[in-house]
C-alpha cells in the first residue's frame, strides 16, 4: 500500500523542486565538467550524478518546527535519499519567546532524526525597523542567507503554502502596493534562485494531514494565533469572513491572482528595463518629455529603478513616493525637490529628472 495521499502530495512537490535544482546544478558552468578529451559523442553523454568535477548539491530546509516546515523537512529527507542531493536543515531562534532556545534545539534534533545533515540552530537579534513581523522576517532571511553561504548550499526550501500566498495577496491589496505586491511570493526567489517554495500549490490542511499521517511532532507558534499580529488576524478572522461571504474557493482564487499578477508584473518590469535606455540623454539623465510619453506603469517602474540605483532602500519605497516623483513629470508646476528614503532626493531641472543623494 502506498503512502497517505497527503504524504504523497508533499513528496511529489519536493521531488519536482529537487529535480529542478539538480538540472540547474548540472548545467551550471561552475559545476559542469569540462569537455571530454576525445571530444563530444552520443556514446559519452555528460554524467548526471555527482563526480569529482561536480560535487553533490546541498539543499537546506528552513524549519521552525511548525506543521508546514516539518512536513517539508520530512519530504526533503525522504526524496533526497533517492536523488543525488544532500539534505540539511536550519532552524532560526528569534529570541522573542521564553524557552525559544530550547525549542530550537529540539527542532534541530527532530531534523537530525529524519536523517538531515548538516543541521544547525541559529540565534538572531530582531530589530524594530518596519514593525515586529517585518523585523523578524529580515533577521530570519539574513540568517538563512548566511547559513547557505556557510554550508555552500545550492538551495533553501521554505514551507509557505497556498494559504500563506492568499494571505500575502490580501495584505498587498490592503496596502495598495500595486501589482507586484499582489503577485505574492514567488516559487523561486532570492540571489541565484536560492529560495524555493514547493508547497505554494498545496493548502495548509494537506500539509498538516501529512504530519499526522507520519506522526511528526509539530510546534504551533502562539504568535500565529495572536491577534496583535496583522497576519494572524487575517488568517483567523479575515479569510474565514471572506469565505463565509463569498463561498469556498477564495484561497484558490487569491493564489491564482498571485500567479497572474506575477506574470503581468514580470512583463512590465522587462518592458521598463528595455525602455529605460531610450529615455536617457547622452549624459545618462532622465528626460521628462520622453518619460511622459510612456505608459504610467512602465514610467513608474523606471523611476523606482532609478531611485534604488541612487541609494533609496527598496523596502522603504512606497507607492506614494513613486507618485510624488511621477508628478514632477506629469503635473509639473515648478514644485521643489521630493525627499525620498535613504536621503535621496528627486527634482526637475531643465527638462531633466535628477535623482541623487541629498
Amino acid at each position: 500500500m502506498g503512502p497517505h495521499p497527503a504524504v504523497a502530495a508533499i513528496r511529489l512537490a519536493v521531488r519536482r523542486v529537487l529535480h529542478d535544482v539538480l538540472t540547474e546544478h548540472q548545467t551550471d558552468p561552475a559545476t559542469t565538467p569540462g569537455p571530454h578529451p576525445l571530444g563530444p559523442s552520443p556514446d559519452r553523454p555528460t554524467p548526471l550524478g555527482p563526480s569529482p568535477d561536480r560535487p553533490t548539491p546541498l539543499v537546506l530546509v528552513a524549519c521552525s518546527g511548525g506543521a508546514d516546515s516539518m512536513a517539508l523537512a520530512s519530504a526533503l529527507a525522504f526524496e533526497s535519499r533517492k536523488l543525488a542531493v544532500r539534505a540539511g536543515g536550519i532552524t532560526v531562534d528569534h529570541g522573542l519567546q521564553d524557552g525559544s532556545d530550547q525549542r530550537a534545539t529540539e527542532v534541530a534534533g527532530r531534523m537530525a532524526a529524519l536523517g538531515l545533515d548538516p543541521v544547525e540552530a541559529v540565534t538572531v537579534t530582531v530589530g524594530r525597523e518596519g514593525g515586529p513581523e517585518a523585523a523578524a522576517r529580515d533577521a530570519r532571511y539574513a540568517a538563512l542567507d548566511a547559513a547557505a553561504e556557510r554550508h555552500g548550499a545550492t538551495a533553501v526550501l521554505l514551507g509557505h503554502t497556498r494559504d500563506d500566498q492568499a494571505e500575502t495577496v490580501l495584505l498587498g491589496l490592503a496596502r495598495g502596493s500595486g501589482i507586484r505586491s499582489l503577485s505574492g511570493m514567488a516559487a523561486v526567489s532570492g540571489a541565484s534562485g536560492r529560495y524555493r517554495r514547493p508547497f505554494l500549490g498545496l493548502d495548509r490542511q494537506t500539509v498538516r494531514k501529512a504530519c499526522v499521517a507520519q506522526e511528526l511532532a509539530v510546534w504551533d507558534d502562539p504568535h500565529n494565533a495572536d491577534p496583535a499580529y496583522t497576519r494572524s488576524r487575517l488568517r483567523h478572522e479575515g479569510l474565514p469572513a471572506l469565505e463565509k461571504a463569498l463561498g469556498k474557493g477564495v484561497v484558490e482564487a487569491l493564489a491564482r491572482t498571485a500567479q497572474l499578477s506575477r506574470d503581468d508584473a514580470d512583463a512590465l518590469d522587462s518592458w521598463a528595463a528595455d525602455a529605460e535606455a531610450a529615455v536617457r540623454d547622452e549624459a545618462g539623465r532622465l528626460e521628462c518629455a520622453k518619460l511622459y510619453g510612456l505608459p504610467p506603469a512602465v514610467r513608474r517602474r523606471i523611476l523606482r529603478r532609478a531611485m534604488i540605483a541612487e541609494g533609496a532602500p527598496a523596502g522603504s519605497l512606497f507607492a506614494r513616493h513613486i507618485e510624488e516623483v511621477d508628478r514632477l513629470i506629469t503635473g509639473w508646476r515648478g514644485q521643489g525637490a521630493i525627499n525620498l528614503p535613504g536621503r535621496v532626493e528627486a527634482r526637475r531641472q531643465g527638462g531633466r529628472l535628477v535623482i541623487r543623494q541629498g
